[in-house]
């Protein structure tokens, strides 16, 4: 946030109007009562050139986006809790909603509620926050924000990733097991001998291996992966049915 912030009181407006604008948006923190000394500088920057009035009904676009960006120095704030990004503005209450209203008609729609006596105007939306960072001049910025967030989708998709093969594995292992039930039984009660020599492979083959995957057997047996899952399932009937006879 420090580095954000930064960044964004660097940028220097060209048009006495956007110092204006800008200035406005920095409300107390240009009157003394910065945020951080990056904003204290600016607002003395600020104060040189011609003094003008500003009014967001009547301002371009380039003047409301640089009221925007000292507002947020005064106000605003940064996060990516939960591995999402969350900007919000905290201003006095009757501000809120005004605000809200504002940045729904640059094209920058948040939402707003009470919290503790003050306005919370929140966005929520990596698209939109990046557009007003982008917009503001924190090109730096960005790039962070979307290298994090790049990074943090990677890793949420390496944890499905490996989480969906562990579960894949423990249903094999239970698969497994119960073929391996199965087999014991009807070679015990002798009637795996009169199987037919492909379900007497894959059974002496899961015996071998019981934790190969059906591909596995399918090349040990070379046999097809589905023909080694249709002699599985057979055992698997022929256990059960040995089991409850």
């Amino acid at each position: 946030m420090a580095a954000l912030r930064g960044e964004l009181a660097a940028v220097e407006p060209a048009r006495a109007c956007c110092r204006a604008a800008e200035r406005e948006g920095l409300g107390a923190a240009a009157r003394g009562e910065a945020p951080t000394a990056a904003v204290a500088r600016l607002a003395v920057r600020l104060e040189h050139g011609a003094r003008l009035a500003f009014s967001w009904d009547r301002a371009a676009a380039h003047c409301r986006m640089a009221y925007l960006r000292g507002l947020f120095l005064a106000h605003g704030s940064l996060s990516l809790a939960a591995g999402r990004p969350h900007l919000e503005f905290v201003v006095p209450a009757a501000e809120a909603e005004p605000l809200a209203v504002r940045l729904a008609a640059v094209d920058l729609p948040a939402s707003w509620r009470l919290r503790r006596g003050a306005g919370v105007v929140t966005w929520k939306r990596t698209e939109t926050i990046v557009r007003f960072l982008r917009s503001a001049g924190a090109s730096a910025a960005v790039l962070e924000l979307e290298s994090r967030l790049v990074v943090r989708s990677l890793r949420g998709q390496l944890n499905r990733a490996l989480n969906a093969e562990t579960a894949n594995l423990g249903r094999v292992a239970v698969a497994a097991t119960r073929q391996l039930q199965a087999i014991e039984r009807i070679d015990g009660d002798g009637r795996l001998r009169i199987q037919t020599a492909r379900v007497r492979a894959v059974a002496r083959a899961r015996q071998a291996s019981p934790e190969a995957s059906l591909a596995e057997l399918a090349t040990e047996t070379g046999l097809s992966r589905q023909a080694v899952q249709r002699a599985l399932e057979r055992l698997v009937d022929l256990g059960g049915a040995a089991a409850d006879g």
